[in-house]
């Protein structure tokens, strides 16, 4: 047997490592590709193998697992996975900052990832200050004035957005966009994004005329810039019309975003994510034009897109699924919307972890769908899990509180826990005032269920002043034929109708019942509402003839909604039998009452 000597032994290992080096340098070259190709679930398996195979290697390379570990993490971060892809993050910037400067491309690299995997979890101090050094280190190398320093100042400007510090936010986007302009020159479509980033916090702001302005100079900059029927033109298009809408103008808003579609079909094709983005807002414009017969394609196209081109895992297809979610709730579809919504929260929770803010909303969304079924009990751990995570996670003036508190206190209120409600109704309405003005939809909301609450206590000189507000502020905002201008004139009437003020009572009744019928159709479970309260005033004053036709239309309306057995039939049936014994129907009576109670039966 030949000895073969150290020489070949180091000359052996010299081989292995260089081999280990192709494969691994193989791997990640078929990553790259796979993932310009789109194609994520191949390109997270070899992503999984090339940092595999080179953890195993005889001797690993530090600078080599984190280029390996970055990787795997970014793609990640492209499925919308940014609770899975942080800790990696932060692996990957630990190995570099123990073998390169701190000011070495790769290390202010892994702080920018690390930070918009934060941001993308809601974590906004942590991503603020990770944001923050990456823009102190790009600085520090490149000089303050150079143009990349203008994508660190919009990154950092984006986050504090998000935290409502505007008017930081404004400076540091406004000194991106000078970066860019002194750099590029005045025509440069890149000053683009930054116009785009102005008008979005005009938007945040809730200055929508301001908004729509600046978005309009965008758009006319990105024409001249890339042509008008360019991918990028039809990004700002889409959120144009959202401000468009945002100020009443359906019409309008409608014909730009069938423009933005056109333009992103015939440059990207039918199935990109891009056109699913359009299909889902021109969804949200007929959903809240109350048209969810013409909402509903666009949704499922939509999703059948997203879930093709991103994976049935990502945030972008929770998003639709709860959008989708509501719709079918808005039709009383209420099985099919909760199975939207558990799996909108599966995705989240994956995605984000069980604190983010896109959970907070799904667990809302579900503790709404309980409490309008009347499961009061189940609704309430959803509502208070939403509340926790947001008071844990946002300022102490937030739109978002108001949405929590006014639910729980709801439920509260269904449960007969006055004491309990009466307090959240009344922070609902300072928060919101603090957080949208006091004109907001929001506020009438937490006045109207204030005002509910203190009438049902017979506190009636309270309740009157919170109910005219509602209603005015839901006129002004909302306009004089809105739905919940209706629940505002319907509430207030019923008042009164419980303080014998019947002739100050029929007219909101009937402008109630209008406005239902008009905006919501003939058969909407509200219009039933509104003809049974107003069947009730008539009935106590004894105007038997004109209740008895109302009362058999909410009847009628409600089996053609829920069905012939549903136990929320017996409730009017019993009202109809009522009627028949004040008329001394006895016969009508009883067949009413016996049909109620066989309802019942059936219902358990």
């Amino acid at each position: 047997m030949v000895d073969a000597g150290p020489g070949s032994l180091y000359s052996s290992r010299a081989m292995d490592a260089a081999s280990e080096l192709r494969a691994y340098q193989a791997l990640a070259e078929e990553v790259s590709l796979l993932f310009k190709e789109g194609d994520l679930d191949r390109a997270l398996g070899t992503a999984e193998a090339a940092l595999a195979a080179q953890e195993q290697t005889s001797e690993p390379d530090q600078l080599a697992v984190a280029s390996a570990v970055s990787s795997l993490a970014v793609l990640y971060d492209a499925r919308g996975w940014f609770a899975m892809a942080e800790p990696l993050h932060r692996r990957a910037l630990a190995l570099r900052e123990e073998t390169l400067p701190e000011d070495h491309p790769d290390t202010i690299l892994s702080l920018e990832n690390l930070a918009r995997a934060c941001a993308g979890q809601g974590n906004w101090a942590e991503a603020e200050s990770l944001y923050r050094q990456v823009l102190a280190a790009r600085e520090a190398v490149l000089g303050c004035d150079h143009v990349q320093i203008a994508v660190a100042l919009d990154d950092l400007a984006a986050c504090r957005q998000a935290q409502q510090d505007y008017a930081e936010a404004e400076s540091l986007f406004k000194r991106a966009l000078h970066i860019r302009e002194d750099a590029l020159g005045s025509g440069h479509p890149r000053l683009c994004p930054s116009l785009d980033n102005l008008a979005g916090l005009a938007t945040a702001r809730r200055d929508y005329p301001e908004a729509e302005r600046r978005f309009a100079d965008s758009l006319a900059a990105w024409e001249r810039a890339v042509g008008p029927d360019h991918p990028d033109v039809a990004t700002t298009l889409s959120v144009l019309a959202d401000v468009v809408q945002l100020q009443g103008r359906d019409s309008e808003a409608r014909a730009l975003h069938e423009r933005a579609l056109a333009i992103r079909e015939k440059a990207l094709g039918p199935r990109h994510p891009e056109v699913a983005s359009s299909l889902l807002r021109l969804a949200d414009l007929q959903a809240a034009s109350n048209d969810g017969a013409a909402a509903e394609p666009p949704y499922e196209r939509a999703l059948a897109i997203q879930e093709e081109a991103l994976g049935p895992g990502h945030p972008r297809v929770a998003a639709t699924l709860t959008g989708l979610g509501l719709l079918r709730a808005s039709t009383g579809r209420y099985d099919e919307a909760e199975a939207l919504q558990q799996r909108a929260l599966v995705i989240w929770e994956k995605a984000y972890g069980p604190d983010h803010a896109e959970v907070a909303a799904c667990l809302t969304h579900l503790a709404d769908l309980r409490r309008i079924r009347g499961e009061y009990e189940t609704a309430q751990p959803l509502y208070e899990r939403a509340l926790s995570i947001r008071t844990r996670n946002l300022k102490a003036a937030h739109p978002d509180l108001v949405t929590s508190l006014n639910g729980l206190a709801e439920v509260y209120y269904a449960l007969g826990r006055h004491d309990k409600a009466e307090p959240l109704y009344r922070e609902a309405l300072a928060v919101g005032e603090e957080a949208l003005g006091r004109n907001d939809p929001e506020v009438a909301l937490a006045l109207n269920g204030l005002a509910v609450l203190l009438s049902v206590q017979e506190r009636y000189d309270e309740a009157e002043p919170l109910y005219r507000r509602s209603l005015a502020i839901r006129e002004g905002s909302l306009g004089p034929d809105h739905p919940d201008v209706a629940v505002s004139l319907g509430n207030l009437a019923v008042m009164y109708d419980a303080q014998n003020r019947y002739s100050e009572a029929e007219p909101l009744h009937l402008r109630a019942l209008s406005i239902r019928e008009a905006t919501l159709g003939p058969d909407d479970p509200h219009v039933a509402t509104s003809l049974e309260n107003l069947a009730e005033a008539y009935r106590a004053q004894k105007r038997y003839l004109e209740a008895e036709p109302l009362y058999k239309r909410a009847l009628d309306i409600r089996e053609h909604n829920l069905g012939p057995q549903h136990a929320d039939l017996a409730a009017g049936l019993d009202d109809l039998a009522a009627l028949y014994a004040e008329m001394g129907r006895g016969a009508d009576a009883a067949a009413a009452q016996d049909r109620a109670l066989a309802i019942r039966a059936d219902a358990g």
